[in-house]
């Protein structure tokens, strides 16, 4: 099982280095950079679970390190990694000012361990529940998209189907003309119906490309069985419709 990555951005050697042991011990990968200019190298690096940042350091501020991975275009892919920001400064406005820029937690120095370490796992808890609450609205949407587009498709092709059922059981072989009207509303009605199932099928290839989907699961199952049974409802009231005539 891949181990939680916590990257540590601090210009405090002993912060870091009592960082680096204890988490490590606690089996977390663990990460660190000294100033603002490596704590954004190495998120592009290595991509971290939780970065916990000195809001004051050198050549970047951890202020200005947060507003660049909450805000600019450049740093989008890590927007939603979480952050707790350690900082010697307790007035009410700094923490606001860190809060409103996106950050998770805020702990004020000195600190104790057993606390921060409480914080660690609040905020990784509530990364991984939102993860599978995204994930479930993703689902949903899927689900969703794919029921909005079968009704589509069953509701416009079962009126045409039929009106050719019955077209072609009334119609006389000899008479050309008729024949030739068959022939085209034939094409017509079928390239109609293979132009929305293709529609359909390029629909379902995005679906099983797009990341945290599992197209494959209960949902989706379920809603392959509603379909199947529109098929055979419809399969039926066709036959029932040409044993009438």
């Amino acid at each position: 099982m891949e181990k939680t990555k916590i990257l540590i951005a601090d210009d405090e050697p002993l912060n870091l280095e009592f960082f680096e042991v204890t988490l490590g011990k606690l089996g977390f990968d663990v990460y660190k950079a000294e100033d603002g200019y490596e704590t954004l190298e190495k998120v592009k690096e290595v991509n971290p679970d939780l970065i916990i940042l000195d809001n004051i350091m050198p050549n970047l501020s951890g202020w200005k390190v947060t507003s660049l991975l909450k805000e600019s275009e450049e740093y989008r892919k890590y927007r939603d990694v979480p952050i707790i920001m350690l900082s010697a400064m307790d007035k009410v406005r700094d923490k606001v000012e860190g809060f409103e820029l996106g950050i998770e937690d805020y702990i004020t120095e000195p600190f104790n361990f057993s606390e921060v370490y409480a914080r660690i796992r609040a905020v990784l808890k509530n990364r991984v529940l939102s993860k599978q609450v995204l994930s479930r609205e993703k689902r949903l949407a899927t689900v969703e998209s794919l029921n909005d587009s079968l009704t589509y498709f069953t509701a416009h092709i079962k009126e045409p189907m039929s009106e050719l059922n019955a077209l072609s059981s009334k119609i006389d072989p000899e008479d050309i003309e008729s024949v030739k009207v068959l022939i085209e509303k034939v094409k017509k009605e079928s390239s109609e119906a293979l132009a929305a199932i293709e529609g359909l099928e390029e629909e379902i290839r995005e679906l099983e490309q797009t990341p945290d989907i599992d197209f494959h699961g209960g949902a989706l199952k379920e809603l392959e069985e509603k379909f199947k049974k529109r098929y055979k409802v419809l399969k039926e009231e066709n036959f029932n419709e040409e044993a009438s005539v």
